[in-house]
């Protein structure tokens, strides 16, 4: 099976595969659950095409083996977050902006947190770039500790063994052969939709702070323009 690259070859999942085999996806996905580099690299289209690679039996591992290790190091790698989070703690909102750290990730992420709660740290796992930074924001915030493991662990196993049983189920339909470059760029592009929606909303609240501050602005003297010609009369 041929894919098309996705990108750079560092970022094509069949690349990724084939060159590092089932240790190079495990550390991915640690990498992309908890570190702050790891934010870029493509976790859902990678689990996507290793359930798919079980299938056809170009990687010779069990399926319920490559669930159980994907979801253990989507686990390991939030638990490294939180535990980065809780360490640096406000200094990472105060760290500038480099070519691989971007302070607005860490708004996102925390936006995110704030708007819902522990549950979080299981619908971050399917926003790309949120998944990244989330749980380092649960360690910011001292999350209880009891709370993030049990949602640390829903969320690895739901995403992880999730969109790893999707790509091989998927795999023994002929059509997804046949189309497998369109399915992986449709993956990639669901993952973005969330991104978009959250810009989107942001700048339409950003739109409507500012004509709400415009008119704030006018009301004062409006009402002054009003009172001076009433007085003239």
């Amino acid at each position: 099976m041929n894919t098309l690259a996705l990108g750079p070859s560092w970022l094509d999942p069949d690349y990724l595969i084939n060159t590092f085999g089932l240790a190079g996806v495990l550390l991915i996905v640690f990498a992309e659950s908890g570190l702050l580099i790891g934010f870029f690299l493509p976790g859902d289209s990678l689990l996507f095409t290793t359930g798919l690679l079980v299938t056809t039996g170009q990687l010779d591992t069990p399926l319920w083996l490559v669930c159980v290790l994907v979801a253990l190091a989507a686990i390991i790698g939030d638990q490294v977050g939180y535990l980065f989070g809780r360490k640096v703690g406000p200094s990472l909102f105060k760290r500038p902006d480099s070519r691989l750290f971007k302070q607005e990730n860490v708004e996102k992420a925390h936006d995110f947190f704030e708007k819902y709660g522990p549950k979080s740290l299981v619908l971050a796992r399917f926003v790309p770039v949120v998944r990244t930074f989330t749980p380092i924001i649960a360690g910011v915030s001292r999350m209880n500790y009891r709370s993030f493991i049990t949602f640390n662990i829903i969320g690895g196993i739901l995403w992880g063994v999730g969109v790893t049983v999707l790509g091989a189920l998927l795999g023994k339909i002929d059509f997804v052969h046949e189309n497998i470059e369109m399915i992986l760029i449709l993956i990639v592009l669901v993952s973005v939709v969330p991104i978009a929606i959250e810009y989107l909303r942001a700048r339409s609240k950003s739109k409507k702070a500012a004509a709400s501050g415009d008119r704030d602005d006018e009301g004062p003297s409006s009402s002054t323009g009003q009172r001076g010609r009433h007085a003239k009369r």
